[in-house]
């Protein structure tokens, strides 16, 4: 059975630590809900902090999903319920 510490515990302001029955541990952001795992404590803050960064992160827009996808070298085949929505 997994057990959790923080955000009161031992675990930095807004952060739980999940300790898994397998050793790993997971470091979720309390608020967004944002989680990532690793061996240790630290390892975990560390992955949490390239998904925090990944999912708070400012992106650019895509102007031509489809000239986009040709030139990163990705073959979309669209099925018979039509392209997926970011493509529309």
């Amino acid at each position: 059975m997994a057990t959790v510490s923080g955000p009161d515990g031992d675990a930095p302001s807004g952060v739980e630590f999940i300790h898994e029955e397998d050793g790993r541990v997971t470091a979720r952001h309390v608020e967004s809900g944002v989680a990532s795992f690793g061996d240790t404590e630290a390892e975990a803050l560390r992955q949490l902090a390239d998904a925090l960064d990944s999912h708070f992160g400012e992106g650019e827009e895509i102007e031509d999903p489809d000239a986009y996808l040709e030139e990163m070298g990705i073959d979309v085949e669209i099925g018979s319920e039509g392209p997926p929505p970011w493509l529309e």
